[in-house]
């Protein structure tokens, strides 16, 4: 089993009227990103108290992998629209897991 070198928690929130668009171009990062060598796990949520909010807790077996992760193809068309799509910047928490990870 891989272990994470860098945990990060991601939250986006759209802008009211982009919801729904925002929902289905974050939802379409699951799979290319999972695929990546250095993913160890990417998980997307919606905030249950907020559906504007959405979250990703990431798990990459290092920093690096996940700057790599930033690099590619499949995130251009929600990098390139932030500013549209969202009601403020994204939100990234850079976290030190202390536990091993369950299997």
């Amino acid at each position: 089993m891989k272990t994470p070198g860098c945990t990060i928690i991601g939250t986006v929130v759209a802008k009211p009227e982009k919801r729904d668009e925002l929902m289905r171009t974050l939802a379409a990062q699951v799979a290319p990103t999972r695929a990546e060598p250095g993913c160890i796990n990417y998980d997307f949520h919606c905030d249950k108290s907020d559906p504007n909010t959405f979250i990703f807790y990431e798990n990459f077996v290092s920093k690096e992998a996940l700057d790599e992760h930033l690099t590619k193809a499949h995130l251009k068309p929600l990098l390139d629209r932030l500013d549209e799509l969202l009601a403020k910047p994204v939100d990234i928490r850079y976290l030190e897991m202390l536990s091993l990870r369950a299997e």
